[in-house]
């Protein structure tokens, strides 16, 4: 069961890792776009474009932590774990429908802003 508790570990950094990958790269293309803005261009694409690359990290990274949740769940499973269990998966369940129903929107407003 070490073996389980060890994949539940890496599997937790690795979603901790493709947040932070995420947020710095995101923090990067705002830096960029706030210059821009400074300059006079219009950003707007740009930050759509930051606003959907850093939630696509987030609802990634949150996939990847509710797997390891759930093999740790998995080693002990008592009740409470399982009742705690359920309320993280709600949680970041909700978490995940926000942000994807919030990037599909983001989507559909680039793609009609686009159209002539």
């Amino acid at each position: 069961m070490d073996y389980l508790h060890q994949a539940s570990l890496g599997i937790s950094f690795l979603g901790v890792l493709v947040i932070i990958f995420g947020v710095l790269g995101g923090l990067g293309r705002f830096l960029v776009s706030e210059v821009s803005a400074a300059r006079g261009a219009n950003v707007e694409g740009q930050r759509r474009n930051l606003r959907q690359m850093l939630g696509y990290y987030l609802l990634l990274g949150l996939e990847f932590l509710i797997a390891a949740d759930i093999i740790d769940t998995l080693m002990k499973p008592s009740t409470q774990e399982l009742l705690i269990l359920g309320a993280i998966v709600a949680i970041r369940t909700v978490i995940s429908y926000s942000l994807n129903s919030e990037l599909t929107h983001e989507s559909h407003q680039t793609k009609k802003a686009a159209l002539p």
